[in-house]
């Protein structure tokens, strides 16, 4: 087995971590940002002093490359390096990191490969500053028109086009991943949530990403007066959403002990505290791995009343994806290096999404997970171990090189 450099993979998160750091040890880096260009800037440096060959394609996306001994399509690692406002040193750009650090240890070690080795950045996956998430993977993979997606502004009115033209990293359509030049796709990530640590397993290892939907939830009833309008007369659109709320979660906490449900946003209006609000939106997300729980969700949601307190009920989905499964000769592979190396790991479905559950679309992909200390992310505190993304990037190694040999 084929091991890293646990010292040198500090460094990169190290280094890294100061490209928008914020006073609480966090980060805020926005994509196509200046503290995002100069982490671009940082990775490619790095890149070019290892002897890889750089290319850029039109959404801005990196690939740097290590020749293969053969002509044959790239094995190819990576993940993001934007993040969310005053997010941590983990989410995404660990997957680079150590994307990277196997990169180096195959061309310090001189280990030979059959096909080119490719770590690739992808530019804004995060959607926190350009709408929406995953943009660059998904016009890549024809899940979203890459005309529209130039003309998305941040909220100063700069729109992602602009903002890539201005960057330096617009490249060429014909620099794009795709079946021809890349042979497969793995990504290494943070879980993001607490079960790896939990379970005190080292390594996660992904089977797919969960399917999901996301409805809003519309409460309309009557405005008037808090002081003077009595309760048995109200319509009160806040307290009809309320009740579905209640009334959602208790049926929804009744399906399966793998479902998980949110109310994450809810508008109130007019949002005074002397009036009775005649106007409520409220969020529903659920994730399963099963196409027929996520289902039964919907069904309990279409069967809502359409009245309550008085007040009129509707819904309407605002997105929805299926359950996406990994590649599993490789998922397999995964598994096996874990093992291989003394480790303990866990196969899992993932809750969140990444650019690997667009790319798997069009090539063979899976994941690899190291736990989140304490289930953080999107968040300051967000953290992993350095013993933990050390054991993932020694998986990530021996899986790109099996693969390497199998395919």
């Amino acid at each position: 087995m084929q091991t890293c450099n646990q010292d040198r993979l500090q460094n990169k998160i190290t280094a890294f971590s100061h490209f928008g750091a914020t006073p609480k040890g966090g980060i805020t880096r926005l994509s196509l940002s200046k503290s995002a260009l100069e982490a671009r800037a940082e990775f490619c440096n790095r890149c070019k002093k290892l002897g890889m060959d750089i290319k850029t394609d039109d959404m801005g996306n990196i690939y740097a490359t290590i020749k293969g001994t053969e002509n044959l399509p790239a094995i190819s690692m990576g993940s993001h390096i934007d993040s969310v406002v005053q997010g941590g040193n983990y989410d995404g750009i660990l997957g680079v990191l150590t994307a990277l650090e196997a990169a180096e240890t195959i061309i310090t070690e001189k280990i030979k490969t059959r096909h080119p080795i490719t770590v690739i950045i992808w530019t804004n996956e995060e959607g926190a500053r350009f709408d929406p998430a995953m943009m660059s993977s998904g016009v890549i993979t024809g899940k979203f028109n890459r005309d529209d997606m130039m003309k998305v502004k941040d909220i100063k009115g700069i729109s992602f086009g602009e903002a890539l033209e201005a960057s330096g990293y617009l490249g060429s359509a014909s620099n794009r991943l795709s079946p021809s030049k890349q042979a497969a796709y793995l990504e290494l990530h943070i879980e993001q949530g607490p079960v790896l640590e939990a379970e005190h397993k080292n390594i996660g290892i992904l089977e797919g990403v969960v399917g999901m939907v996301n409805y809003e939830i519309h409460t309309v009833g009557q405005s008037d007066h808090a002081g003077t309008t009595p309760m048995k007369m109200r319509q009160d659109a806040l307290h009809a959403a309320s009740i579905l709320i209640c009334d959602l979660y208790d049926k929804l906490s009744k399906i399966d002990n793998e479902l998980v449900f949110t109310f994450g946003r809810i508008i109130s209006s007019p949002n005074v505290h002397t009036v009775i609000p005649d106007d409520v939106r409220f969020t529903l997300d659920a994730r399963h791995k099963d196409p027929a729980i996520v289902q039964k969700v919907v069904d309990v949601i279409k069967n809502l009343p359409t009245e309550v307190v008085k007040c009129q009920v509707s819904s309407k989905e605002l997105w929805a994806r299926k359950t996406v499964n990994f590649h599993v000769p490789f998922v397999d592979i995964v598994e096996k290096n874990v093992n291989a190396l003394g480790y303990t790991g866990k196969r899992m479905y993932s809750g969140p999404g990444h650019d690997a559950q667009f790319v798997a679309d069009v090539l063979p992909t899976t994941m690899i997970f190291v736990p989140s200390i304490d289930g953080h992310s999107h968040c300051e505190e967000e953290k992993t171990d350095i013993a933990d993304c050390y054991k993932g990037a020694n998986v990530l190694l021996n899986t790109v090189l099996d693969i390497d040999k199998a395919i």
